[in-house]
């Protein structure tokens, strides 16, 4: 028995997998984001002479090469007006649960500080993505996942390497989206009071491990279990069954059914010897297993 109960948690154990990375960019050298799909587009108003740049002093990057970020400083505008600098991914789809995380910091405090503040918004068209218009617009980018700094306090923009991160909620399945940085900071400038120097670092988009035992939880059921010949495999959420593998206890696959179904599904193992299997289910939305037992 002992035995038996090792091979099971050893089969549970292999259909869990690491997390996968959908999206990273280290910004190692920024000109070769427009060919990877990204874009900027600098709505400060007026346009100042600069608008997102390689990295460089007055500190390094968080990891690689001393310049490998991506800076925005006060200089996005003229005077003591209001910086609206986006930088803007390519298409990701996204579902709940998947986790947005980058690295950002400013300067280190001198005399005067001068506050910065950085947007992390979601535009859930993907690449039909409207742009923002004017210095106040967000295009299609409304939602606002979180804010560095919102209040543009003298404190609350981290003056070291400081790792942010947002989990997508709000989503029905899986989305094309695209996401924005966006460096927002009102009396900006080089004469404003506001608006300094920023970079970005590390940025990733991952999808954590699922537990496959509980995805099939929340997803799917078997009835009956235990089964003598046929099983009903249903979901819960309309999720679109893709695959339904059932294995043995060493791992190998006895029957397969192909196809989709979006409520039900009905699996024959009549012809299976007694004992303990697991039906495997690839859905649209991730993979989900559990154990049957056949009489």
């Amino acid at each position: 028995m002992k035995k038996l109960l090792l091979s099971i948690s050893l089969i549970f154990a292999a259909f869990s997998t690491n997390a996968q990375v959908l999206a990273s960019n280290g910004f190692d050298d920024i000109t070769t984001l427009a060919g990877a799909g990204w874009s900027t587009l600098n709505l400060s108003s007026p346009v100042g002479s600069t608008g997102w740049f390689q990295g460089s002093t007055p500190f390094p990057a968080y990891s690689g090469g001393a310049t490998s970020y991506i800076g925005a400083n006060f200089n996005n505008t003229t005077g003591a007006n209001t910086i609206s600098n986006w930088l803007i991914t390519p298409s990701i789809s996204l579902q709940n649960g998947d986790v947005i995380s980058f690295y950002t910091r400013t300067t280190t405090p001198g005399t005067t500080v001068y506050p910065d503040r950085l947007q992390l918004r979601l535009s859930t068209n993907g690449a039909f993505s409207a742009d923002p218009v004017g210095n106040t617009g967000v295009g299609d980018y409304t939602t606002l996942a979180l804010s560095v700094n919102p209040n543009l306090t003298q404190e609350d923009y981290p003056s070291v390497w400081t790792q942010f991160s947002y989990t997508v909620t709000g989503l029905t399945g899986q989305v094309d989206c695209r996401i924005a940085f966006r460096y927002f900071v009102t009396s900006g400038g080089p004469t404003g009071a506001n608006s300094d120097y920023i970079g970005i670092d590390d940025f990733a988009v991952t999808r954590p491990a699922a537990n496959t035992k509980d995805f099939f939880a929340g997803n799917f059921s078997i009835q009956p279990n235990p089964v003598s010949d046929v099983f009903t495999l249903s979901t819960k959420n309309g999720v679109a069954i893709e695959k339904v593998e059932v294995l043995d206890i060493n791992g190998r696959i006895v029957s397969q059914i192909n196809g989709s179904a979006t409520e039900a599904l009905q699996v024959n193992v009549s012809d299976l010897n007694s004992g303990v299997y697991f039906v495997r289910v690839q859905s649209d939305l991730g993979v989900g297993t559990s154990k049957i037992i056949k009489k």
